[in-house]
């Protein structure tokens, strides 16, 4: 199915422990860019969360953003350096010794100089940790996938309306385009009569000059490559998947053969043709970019 590369989704998972909360979005981006923030504690995952990430999504400027609130009362642990605090213990004897100072050393001295004894984070169950996180990433990824989904599909039916206009116009000038070559010849034919009075005219030379002409303002190979990107394109919208670049790369290749007609075709009609197949075009290469 198509995606659109804007999107939202969000998630949140409740238990005894905790509550995680998570919420994605993104906007337009030539390729997958990823912002994670989250609590340190998550930190270890930051490659297994942009693999998981990339089984959602191809492209795309995308903010993932990570709060966690821990409810266990186990959260925090003391952590007791016996090596810092025999160093403190050390130098305050020596300085005890060098000064002649009375021996007030207590336990409660030691432990109150600084990282003796802190309070630190208890050690989180890795794989549980891992398991709630990359389900609260699934669930908000899922509701992201789908709100992609959703625009994806608005986008789909507007371009194929804006392909459907264009048929109609590169048939319009390949229908006017033979008019063309007839109105220059009768037009020719007359000037030339009038030129010549009554003498005969000189068939063969008038051929001559029109088959010039036509071959100068043919528009037959453009207006042949026109309808197979037209064609090539609804036919990548219906496949859906991540077609955004390929349906650039076509949207560009209409807009030359646009140009060319335009700039070869003398005629008013076709010009016109030409005009708005070229603001189609335009259309079309602004609402790709938004497509993954």
């Amino acid at each position: 199915m198509l995606r659109s590369m804007t999107g939202f989704g969000r998630s949140e998972i409740v238990t005894e422990s905790g509550k995680l909360t998570v919420e994605i979005k993104s906007v337009n981006h030539r390729y997958f860019d990823l912002n994670i923030k989250m609590p340190k504690i998550f930190n270890p995952f930051e490659s297994a969360i942009r693999a998981l990430l990339k089984e959602y999504m191809q492209r795309g400027k995308t903010d993932l953003y990570i709060t966690y609130e821990n409810y266990s009362e186990e959260n925090s642990v003391l952590r007791y350096n016996h090596l810092l605090a025999g160093q403190y213990l050390k130098y305050c004897r020596e300085i005890r010794d060098e000064f002649g100072l009375p021996d007030d050393i207590r336990v409660s001295t030691i432990a109150s100089f600084p990282e003796v004894i802190e309070a630190e984070k208890a050690d989180e169950d890795d794989e549980k940790m891992w398991s709630l996180l990359s389900d609260g990433i699934r669930r908000a990824c899922e509701q992201f996938v789908s709100a992609r989904e959703k625009e994806g599909e608005n986008l789909k039916n507007d371009l194929l309306e804006k392909l459907d206009r264009m048929s109609v116009l590169v048939a319009g000038i390949e229908e006017r385009a033979p008019e063309i070559i007839k109105e220059y010849r009768a037009k020719l034919e007359a000037k030339v009569r009038e030129m010549l009075a009554d003498s005969t005219i000189d068939e063969g030379r008038i051929a001559t000059e029109v088959t010039i002409y036509a071959d100068r303002i043919c528009v037959d190979e453009e207006t042949v490559r026109l309808k197979s990107h037209i064609e090539a394109a609804r036919q990548e919208l219906l496949k859906g998947d991540a077609v955004g670049r390929k349906l650039d790369f076509l949207a560009q290749e209409m807009n030359r053969e646009v140009n060319t007609t335009l700039s070869k075709s003398p005629d008013l009609k076709i010009a016109d043709d030409a005009i708005e197949l070229k603001t189609e075009v335009e259309k079309i290469r602004e609402q790709v970019q938004n497509i993954e």
